[in-house]
């Protein structure tokens, strides 16, 4: 589903137009999405490097892939790591973003012999109030704050980040860079990469905001604790349009199911399917309900306040059963949804190219008709970019592309 919002006055006084893309958060079936997302836009949009863009912002999940593209790191790139795609620069393993948090349950278990005293003196003082819940709330102390060790977020970042051409420092990128995360404190908003925040490495960063209370614990830095972005908004647009963008890029795979849409013959029983999916499916489609809700009222607010910025939304669309019915947190199918988002979004391109050449016109972009009507895989697709595994052939790449851009702008 693409929604398209041209700006209503046009800036006159720049010979090149600033490109911004945000990305929103969704966990990892929602980078998944994105990936497959990016990749169609990518290739179908004359003009569009999205590894060259002058502003990128990023939120939990979607933080991972801003830090990528702003390093330089192609969307094919990144499609080969997080696919296990032949070429891949990096094995990725799933599993090792889901290992214990041992040092977080030791350190609660620390609190075990308080709480069990401090209960026990209630029970002896006030006996009247065992049956009541607040005689065990004293037991929460002994809770993790997060199940999984989200260390591993940042050693991963910063793997991906040690290479000849990249960087693990905000200060030393060639562009814009936000991270943004919540402040467990306060409940604000934080973007790392702005002044103040920009010395903190961008692997940290990105642990933070990728942070889901109850899944990971809260990350400290500098004596402050952080939590998931996408919990204050899930794509923090208006954070590349204060930058003063002309065009920003919206990717967001969050957006509640409607049924009504849905083709009546698919599934006779779809509401009773919500109900049938017992918590996990009510939360989600509630959860998204409020994004999606959000969401809506912030681009209205743009329209107003950001007059000379044009926005590109991409989502999946709401009868799109393969998105919301699949879990969001399952690593298993995420070629095959990968697969559905990239071929879901060239379609989407292709059948909006009349309204999208007029919107992309005055950014010097234009659809690309003949790409899009190529009946093409992701993986065929992957196979059209070299994977330049070695760090020369990576910066050879880069230099390379510079140069374009460069004699674009003369």
């Amino acid at each position: 589903m693409l929604t398209l919002n041209p700006a209503s006055r046009y800036r006159d006084d720049r010979p090149v137009p600033k490109i911004g893309l945000a990305i929103a958060g969704g966990g990892p079936l929602g980078a998944i999405y994105e990936l497959g997302a990016l990749q169609a836009l990518n290739e179908g949009i004359d003009g569009l490097r999205l590894h060259q863009l002058d502003n990128y912002v990023g939120v939990s999940a979607g933080a991972f892939l801003a830090t990528s593209l702003a390093n330089q790191v192609t969307t094919s790139q990144m499609c080969r790591i997080f696919m296990g795609a032949p070429g891949a620069e990096f094995t990725f393993e799933p599993e090792s973003f889901l290992r214990p948090a041992l040092g977080e349950f030791m350190q609660r278990a620390r609190n075990l012999p308080g709480a069990l005293y401090a209960l026990i003196s209630e029970a002896v003082n006030h006996p009247s109030r065992l049956g009541r819940l607040e005689s065990v709330g004293g037991l929460s102390r002994v809770l993790p704050t997060g199940i999984f060790d989200n260390d591993t977020i940042d050693e991963f970042i910063s793997r991906v980040l040690d290479r000849p051409g990249r960087t693990n420092d905000f200060r030393k990128l060639e562009t814009s860079l936000r991270i943004v995360a919540m402040d467990l404190d306060t409940g604000g908003a934080v973007r790392f990469g702005e002044p103040g925040t920009e010395d903190v490495p961008i692997s940290r960063a990105v642990q933070a905001s990728a942070a889901l209370p109850g899944l990971y614990p809260p990350v400290r830095i500098k004596d402050r604790y952080y939590v998931d972005g996408a919990l204050r908004r899930t794509l923090h647009a208006s954070v590349a349009l204060k930058e003063g963008v002309d065009l920003l890029i919206g990717i967001n795979p969050l957006v509640p199911y409607d049924s009504a849409l849905a083709p009546a013959a698919a599934h006779p029983m779809t509401e009773s399917r919500m109900v049938q999916g017992g918590l996990p499916l009510v939360l989600s489609q509630t959860f998204r309900a409020l994004i999606q809700s959000r969401m809506q009222i912030g681009i209205g607010k743009y329209a107003t306040e950001y007059p000379k910025s044009s926005i590109l939304l991409v989502e999946p669309n709401r009868s799109d059963e393969r998105m919301f019915f699949t879990n969001m947190f399952s690593y298993s199918s995420r070629s095959e949804l990968a697969e559905h988002a990239y071929r879901t979004t060239r379609a989407e391109l292709l059948a909006r190219a009349e309204d999208l050449e007029k919107f992309l016109a005055p950014y010097d972009m234009q659809p690309n008709r003949e790409a899009l009507s190529d009946e093409r895989s992701l993986f065929a697709s992957l196979r059209r970019e070299s994977a330049y595994l070695a760090p020369l052939g990576n910066n050879l790449a880069r230099s390379l592309d510079r140069l374009d851009r460069v004699l674009e702008e003369i």
